[in-house]
């Protein structure tokens, strides 16, 4: 009987190729990576809910002074939920921080001192008001379901800085998944080993399986290897003659990667070692387990700053993509970015402790000198109405919203485009910023160029950016 390193080396295709390609791509020898890498790792902050641009970010003085008057878009407005009512300013105010002078929020002003660090895009558009397809288009450049999450083409493109670790891991928010759940961080049509390994920080069993559960108490560490024998010498006999299946390899890739697990990932998950100060940086609390019945600020800022606190131990073992969420997609009342109701309820905790915890990860990233090689991106599916819904609420506004970035190549303190005096569409509306811009950007600062990164599928070479796609050169530094 073959083994498997054997029939690797010996295929002329199928695994042997798929082999050769991840080797490849891991030296930096992959087709697409034909321009010089300013990245090698990315962490994502994921918004469940669409986060309000001009309650956080995108400052409007006009809605400052014409609060309560009746809105005027001046043409036909399409609502999701019909919150057109009168004009709403910030329900915080703003200041101006940093040598660039950017204005932000005072429920996001721990991410002053980094706005000299920071771009933000207020002119990024949509293509729908419909919480799953928007998530769908930030996560994986596509409104429909079925395509790779952006960390799932990155560690196809790029390959694995680890041996021990996974190169796409997920930090989704402790109450449950955001819309579409793990569609968002599927593999889709790639090798299912660069779909995103689900990891909670903080909680009792952090990765699910990883070791034998109460009911295998049996199960010993030699039983173990010589389980995971066995099963490599079944795989490899099934494997051989069919070579042309790269699913069977996938799953041997996974199991060797649980294994490897077992000693890397509880170190890389262990905050005892961190220093007390560090922690406080990041808002994490020891006592978490008193918090009271209602949600606040302390709360998120503690739980935001766990999964901060992970994405930077994880980076520095060689986990190249983190993707960090914030918000879930069920209960009431809303633990999540989706304020129809009531904004200062509901934005407020969640935005504090966001600011918090990715402010302590920008500037633990930079003493450590990995912000310059790792591209953090702010996200959310879509923006929020500058009209009020219910008097304290907003509706959905897939029209214009804001991402920000910083780190590794990207040229702080800077602003690219702007909304027009309402926080409503983008001031020039024939130009303006779309995901697949920013997705064309992350891939050239590491290394990609975002036309080649592509994969037959259906008889269509597929890619990240599908046929869109431009370099916003006034970020890069």
């Amino acid at each position: 009987m073959m083994t498997r390193r054997s029939l690797l080396q010996t295929a002329g295709q199928g695994f042997g190729a798929l082999a050769l390609s991840s080797l490849e791509a891991a030296e930096g020898l992959h087709p697409s990576a034909t321009v010089r890498p300013r990245a090698k790792r990315v962490v994502q902050l994921f918004m469940g809910g669409a986060a309000s641009h001009i309650d956080l970010f995108d400052y409007k003085p006009a809605l400052i002074k014409h609060h309560g008057e009746p809105s005027d878009f001046g043409e036909p407005v399409e609502a999701f939920q019909n919150g057109l009512g009168p004009w709403k300013r910030p329900v915080w105010d703003f200041q101006q921080y940093g040598q660039c002078g950017k204005h932000l929020s005072d429920i996001v002003a721990p991410l002053a001192s980094c706005v000299d660090d920071m771009a933000f895009i207020h002119n990024l558009v949509g293509k729908t008001g419909v919480h799953s397809q928007g998530t769908l288009l930030q996560a994986t450049g596509f409104n429909l379901p079925g395509f790779p999450g952006m960390g799932a083409w990155v560690s196809y493109g790029l390959g694995s800085l680890s041996d021990n670790l996974p190169t796409f891991v997920v930090l989704p928010d402790h109450r449950g998944f955001a819309s579409n759940g793990p569609k968002n961080w599927d593999s889709a049509f790639l090798p299912s080993q660069h779909a995103g390994t689900v990891i909670y920080p903080g909680a009792e069993t952090p990765i699910a399986d990883l070791f034998p559960g109460k009911a295998g108490a049996y199960i010993t560490r030699d039983s173990d290897a010589t389980g995971l024998r066995v099963l490599q010498q079944l795989n490899g006999r099934h494997a051989a003659p069919r070579l042309d299946d790269g699913r069977l390899d996938a799953r041997i890739r996974s199991y060797e990667l649980a294994a490897k697990m077992q000693l890397a990932a509880p170190e890389a998950l262990d905050f005892s070692k961190e220093p007390q100060h560090i922690k406080e940086m990041y808002g994490i609390r020891d006592d978490k387990r008193v918090w009271p019945t209602e949600i606040n600020a302390e709360e998120e800022a503690d739980y935001m700053g766990r999964k901060c606190l992970a994405a930077r131990r994880l980076l520095e073992r060689g986990v190249r993509f983190v993707q960090i969420w914030s918000g879930n997609d069920n209960g009431f009342p809303r633990r999540n970015w989706d304020s129809h109701e009531d904004v200062e309820r509901d934005h407020g905790p969640l935005a504090w402790g966001m600011a918090k915890a990715a402010a302590a990860l920008i500037q633990d990233l930079k003493q450590r000198g990995l912000l310059e090689d790792t591209i953090i991106l702010w996200t959310t599916e879509f923006g929020r109405m500058p009209s009020t819904q219910g008097g304290k609420g907003r509706d959905h506004n897939p029209y214009v919203f804001t991402n920000w970035l910083c780190g590794g190549g990207i040229r702080g303190g800077t602003t690219h485009g702007e909304s027009d005096q309402w926080g409503y569409k983008p001031l020039d509306r024939d130009n303006p910023t779309m995901v697949y811009d920013i997705h064309a950007t992350m891939l050239h600062l590491l290394g990609i160029d975002h036309t080649k990164l592509t994969v037959r599928h259906n008889g269509i070479d597929r890619r990240l950016t599908d046929v869109h796609g431009h370099l916003i050169r006034e970020i890069l530094a």
